[in-house]
């Protein structure tokens, strides 16, 4: 089980790879088919939809199959088959399309390791389980950062998506192997989905999940490519910010992890760190005159704070029945992804619509960042009046 959790890993630092990599290829993109920023924003937005709409199945499949069948059947037709499409892409549909089957393919995998961590260990150790996984998948933005830029200039996007595709359908054979399912529950076909929105304390919890996960994935997956390249300019400015936005993502997980056990507490620890990203979104949105040093400054405070995922989930998921543990995680994360899609679509046409009517750029990229963090403050708002739990 020890090698399965580890190729769960490799397959979430793939994962989280594709939710990034567009920032750095936009460029490239833009100039061998023809893809615009509103473009990638769509395909970004379309690989969050699919992934979201996937774990309603997803969450049944891991609770009556196990993660073993239903992480490596799909992460090898979604995940290597989606990056074939894309390495072929003509048009800007394609990428659509390709990002799409990407995004079934990626399903599985963070809710098949919850999965497991929640079935197999204590429930103490829930969130620093999780904030390891995403700590190590989130290796994965750091590889759609720099690195890729350098295998795109040297071997070409194509063959680097090639690549990405033979390495996933390794990957899934893999899974297949050496991924072992825990013992299913007693009850496991009793209860649905409904019954867990049936839950009060969820309700004051799912706003902020909707929100929380969608300014720093939309920045990071892709605003921050075209804005940096907007507003200072220089290869060398975007892959330092998104490599530098990439590693605070990293220490943010791996610092959020133990929180809980520290301090006796989730819900405060992450209404204070959602309030920080809020502060620093804001200072995107406001700030007159704005340095790159200070730009980068806060994407990285933005990063830092806003991957409080790992303690969200865990915070919902305390309120779940055992045999209802793979459809509440996989809800959550219907919730966070779902909510990044949503956002990434809207992003892409607040900027289109107000790069037409004011003509600016800098006004485009103002819009979006006051539409994350009114949005955020209002998730923010509705959880103060969640009930903590650390069980």
């Amino acid at each position: 089980m020890r090698v399965g959790i580890i190729l769960l890993c490799l397959a979430y630092v793939i994962s989280q790879f594709f939710r990034n990599f567009l920032a750095v290829l936009s460029e490239q993109l833009y100039f061998d088919i023809g893809a615009t920023s509103d473009d990638l924003a769509f395909a970004m937005g379309f690989w969050f939809l699919t992934f979201s709409l996937m774990q309603i199945p997803v969450g049944t499949a891991l609770d009556k199959v196990g993660p073993k069948l239903t992480g490596s059947s799909i992460f090898l037709i979604g995940g290597a088959g989606g990056s074939i499409v894309f390495a072929m892409a003509t048009t800007p549909l394609h990428l659509i399309i390709s990002m799409g089957l990407i995004g079934v393919g990626c399903s599985p995998v963070l809710m098949g390791s919850y999965y497991i961590f929640a079935r197999m260990y204590d429930p103490k150790i829930f969130a620093s389980l999780a904030a390891i996984m995403i700590g190590v998948g989130s290796f994965g933005n750091l590889a759609g950062a720099a690195p890729l830029a350098f295998a795109a200039d040297l071997y070409g996007w194509r063959s680097s998506m090639f690549a990405l595709s033979l390495l996933s359908a390794l990957i899934s054979v893999g899974l297949f192997l050496y991924v072992k399912n825990p013992e299913m529950s007693e009850n496991v076909n009793n209860g649905s989905f409904l019954d867990l929105l049936k839950i009060n304390n969820l309700w004051f919890i799912f706003p902020l999940v909707l929100i929380h996960y969608a300014p720093v994935a939309g920045i990071r997956g892709l605003w921050i490519g075209p804005y940096i390249n907007d507003t200072f300019g220089g290869d060398s400015n975007l892959a330092f910010s998104t490599t530098a936005m990439s590693l605070s993502m990293i220490a943010g997980t791996f610092a959020y992890g133990p929180m809980d056990q520290i301090f006796g507490t989730r819900k405060w620890i992450i209404f204070i760190g959602s309030s920080i990203c809020l502060v620093a979104i804001a200072g995107l949105a406001l700030i007159e005159q704005i340095t790159f040093g200070l730009s980068v400054s806060l994407f990285c405070l933005l990063g830092f704070f806003g991957m409080s995922y790992p303690l969200m989930i865990a915070h919902g998921r305390s309120f779940s029945p055992e045999h209802l543990t793979g459809r509440c995680v996989t809800l959550l994360n219907m919730f966070a992804i779902g909510g990044a899609g949503l956002f990434q679509f809207l992003s892409g046409r607040i900027f289109r619509f107000t790069l037409e009517t004011q003509g600016s750029s800098h006004a485009a990229y103002t819009a979006i960042f006051l539409f994350y963090a009114s949005s955020l403050f209002i998730g923010l708002v509705i959880y103060l009046k969640a009930k903590d739990r650390l069980d």
